[in-house]
């Protein structure tokens, strides 16, 4: 049996908005001050920094460059994104020194940009935002695309689907999951989540999806404000049935299952493998789940296998995971910024 152990804990004079691995020994973390620090996660000390970016680092998202250990990052902030080459000679970046940047929300209003996400080719980058628009960005001709049908609320998360060139899928605060075909700015699918009361108890939150995350062969998981998380299989790839089906059908309400998994709002979401699954509330109860689906009775059983606490967290807004360690951060009690990096580990019974 493996678990996860606490190694160390970095703190940030602000809060930590966003996380993304590098490559398996840089982190890099966004804070809402409109700053950028990628640590090495080997001597835990800052290789790099980007300041003044204005507003809160919202996502952030890596490219490989041959040729540099440091990878390349699009930070979204604000109403725009900024491209920045992180082995550049200066310590310290500020905007002036992005090699790209594309401004997406207008000057004039209060949206603001959420989740980006970059596609498998690194040459387009989906976004959400605020006023739940979603979009795609050519990053050769840094032309915007908009889809034509937006979320009646806040879209917190888009990805584009693995092995589906073409598609992407995002979720927002409408409780809508929405499948789009972005080359013809169109909805191929939708499925909006419903509660119904559970053990004849109400849940006073709604089904705000505020996370998402999709397995490599086709699943999404989506996780909601009330504490539960929906599970779409339908997208799955079986290799036995050989042709690829036309379309992704990830989000049929046929081949899903709704699990009630915490007494708070699931913030983040993370996939380890095609059957693992980790997850953390807002205020730190951090849960690994296998998942078994029984495809001849079409069944899925969630299965909890491992549980911890947060060390210092008072607050989570962002996790990510490897095949080797778990990484955290948000807000500790004192108010300051937080990164606590978990080593995953066989556990002795």
């Amino acid at each position: 049996m493996t678990g996860y152990f606490p190694v160390r804990t970095l703190q940030t004079s602000a809060h930590v908005s966003s996380l993304t691995f590098g490559h398996s020994g840089h982190i890099f973390a966004g804070c809402d001050d409109g700053t950028l620090r990628v640590y090495d996660l080997s001597t835990f000390k800052v290789l790099k920094a980007v300041r003044s970016l204005g507003s809160e680092v919202s996502s952030i998202a890596c490219v490989k460059r041959p040729g540099s250990d440091l990878r390349d990052a699009w930070i979204a902030c604000g109403r725009g994104v900024y491209l920045f080459q992180m082995d550049s000679p200066a310590m310290v970046l500020t905007p002036s020194d992005s090699l790209a940047s594309v401004d997406i929300c207008s000057p004039d209003g209060d949206d603001v940009l959420n989740e980006i996400s970059l596609d498998a080719s690194k040459s387009r980058l989906a976004f959400c935002t605020d006023n739940g628009l979603v979009g795609v960005i050519e990053l050769g001709s840094k032309s915007v695309s908009i889809m034509k049908t937006k979320h009646d609320n806040v879209c917190g998360c888009v990805k584009f689907i693995p092995d589906r060139p073409r598609e992407l899928v995002s979720g927002g605060y409408d409780k809508a999951l929405i499948h789009f075909d972005y080359t013809q700015e169109s909805v191929l699918s939708r499925h909006d989540i419903s509660l119904q009361p559970t053990n004849g108890s109400m849940s006073f939150s709604p089904p705000f999806i505020l996370c998402t995350a999709l397995s490599d062969a086709g699943v999404i998981a989506a996780g909601t404000a009330d504490g539960h998380i929906w599970l779409g299989r339908g997208g799955v790839r079986l290799p036995s049935k050989g042709k690829k089906t036309r379309k992704w059908n990830g989000l049929d309400s046929e081949r899903a299952s709704l699990h009630k998994l915490a007494n708070g709002p699931i913030v983040t979401i993370a996939f380890c493998n095609s059957n693992t699954l980790i997850f953390s509330t807002l205020l730190g109860n951090i849960t690994e789940l296998r998942l078994n689906h029984d495809r001849k009775q079409g069944e899925e059983h969630v299965l909890p296998v491992w549980q911890q606490q947060a060390k210092c967290l008072a607050k989570v807004n962002a996790l990510v995971v490897d095949d080797k360690k778990l990484v955290l951060g948000g807000i500790c009690r004192d108010g300051k910024g937080i990164i606590e990096i978990w080593r995953k580990d066989v556990i002795t019974p």
